[in-house]
């Protein structure tokens, strides 16, 4: 009786078993799966559906053309299909918080102001489109193993398909005998559409390759760096190469001695001044003396043309803007005289070369101070908050290097809101990446029978 008590519990005992291991398997499995989705989606994101093509000056981030229309309006439905089959909700919910909704509020609120609303809605569509991918990529790895095999997977695909158009196709990786910006002639820009977008997202790549180096992966993380890096230098951007070298020191050197307050402190001092040396010309003359006297160029290649000339027709729209996407496509700018100080034929204009002024041109003073907020602030805020697993840490300092040199290019180029451009991108995913880190701790590996940890 005894026996058979014995056999019967050690039998019922069994399906469980089995039950578990089956569960375990299947999990490990869907975590497969979403890692490839999340490798896929930001491969597109960074490729486009027309790689090696310079993209119009009319458009900007790929909504113009058919194939990447109908390319980005699927990936779209792809990621959001992951997010809610893949990802955990919960996790997804932290990673865009109440900062964003307001911006994205204001965002739409703009188009109210545009004298082209029906067109510029495509254009938020698109880039509400790219905040999704950008969210499911960071949603989908559920572990740091993840997280580094999304980032070499995708910084090699890239650099390998670049490096051989280079090679192979270099009339659509180059940009060649450039009649229209002869400066740029010949330098390099690889998949991408100009070599100011390439320079920043290859030095987000040199920035994955530090990561993966500092989390043990040696050999990948050192060629896929100094990949990044050479493919930097050929982008012809002085500037980007210097500031590569300097936001991994800025990053890193303060962290390795607990003192990562001090990096937080730097780089908002750093912006303030940045923004102040550079914008600050337009405004007041001593400041703009004072540049000429550092041997810089006062007029950034002529950049502050065009600041001045945006500045001069902001009154009265200073708290609504003119809209997304409009001022440069209004008649203000399209008819305008092109005045004798002005070094810039305003009227082929697409943006203002400043991030933050194209902010106050849509979405007035509000649209400024929110935007600054959720993308300089914020971001800030997040680092020091981050969860003291080291997983976090590493990749709390990866998304920092991406914020601080986004941020930063941010004052001389124009890509924030700017649909699925590669650049943008990049930069939400520095940005909601340090959300991630601040709220979610993130294990190591995950064994095959567990499940999500948060």
């Amino acid at each position: 009786m005894s026996s058979i008590a014995t056999r019967t519990k050690t039998d019922s005992g069994a399906p469980s078993a089995v039950a578990a291991g089956v569960a375990g398997a299947h999990r490990a499995q869907m975590r497969k799966v979403a890692l490839a989705a999340a490798m896929i989606i930001m491969c597109i994101l960074m490729i486009s559906f027309r790689p090696f093509m310079p993209e119009p000056e009319t458009d900007g981030g790929g909504g113009g053309d058919i194939i990447n229309q109908l390319g980005f309006s699927l990936l779209g439905v792809m990621a959001m299909l992951a997010l809610a089959t893949l990802a955990d909700p919960r996790k997804v919910a932290r990673i865009v918080g109440f900062g964003w909704s307001l911006m994205f509020l204001l965002l739409f609120a703009s188009l109210m102001q545009s004298i082209y609303p029906a067109v510029v809605m495509r254009g938020a569509i698109f880039t509400m489109i790219g905040v999704c991918c950008v969210v499911a990529v960071l949603a989908l790895p559920q572990d740091g193993d993840g997280y580094a095999r999304l980032l070499m997977t995708v910084a090699s695909v890239v650099l390998v398909i670049s490096y051989a158009g280079v090679v192979l196709l270099p009339a659509g990786a180059t940009h060649g005998a450039d009649p229209i910006e002869p400066q740029n002639s010949y330098l390099w820009r690889g998949v991408f559409s100009h070599k100011n977008v390439a320079g920043p997202v290859m030095a987000a790549f040199a920035f994955s390759g530090l990561y993966l180096w500092r989390r043990g992966w040696r050999v990948s993380g050192v060629l896929i760096g100094l990949s990044a890096l050479f493919f930097v230098a050929q982008t012809g951007s002085k500037t980007t190469m210097a500031l590569v070298p300097m936001a991994m020191l800025l990053v890193m050197v303060p962290g390795a001695f607990g003192l990562r307050f001090l990096t937080v402190a730097a780089i908002f001092s750093i912006q303030f001044l940045f923004a102040f040396l550079t914008f600050g010309t337009v405004l007041f003359d001593p400041v703009r003396q004072f540049v000429e006297s550092l041997g810089i160029d006062a007029t950034f290649t002529g950049r502050v043309s065009i600041w001045q000339f945006a500045i001069e027709n902001l009154p009265g729209r200073l708290w609504t803007g003119y809209g997304y996407e409009s001022f440069w496509k209004s008649p203000i700018a399209l008819e305008a005289a092109n005045p004798y100080y002005l070094g810039w034929d305003v009227r082929n204009m697409v943006h203002a070369h400043n991030g933050y002024l194209d902010l106050v041109i849509a979405m007035g003073i509000p649209g400024l101070i929110c935007g600054v907020a959720v993308i300089i602030v914020m971001p800030l805020v997040n680092y020091m908050r981050c969860r003291p697993q080291r997983e976090n840490l590493l990749l709390a300092d990866y998304f920092l290097m991406i914020v601080f040199f986004c941020t930063l290019n941010a004052m001389m180029e124009s890509f924030f809101f700017r649909r699925v451009d590669p650049v943008w991108l990049t930069t939400l995913l520095g940005i909601f990446g340090l959300r991630l880190t601040s709220r979610i701790s993130i294990p190591k590996r995950l064994a095959a029978s567990t499940g999500d940890h948060s």
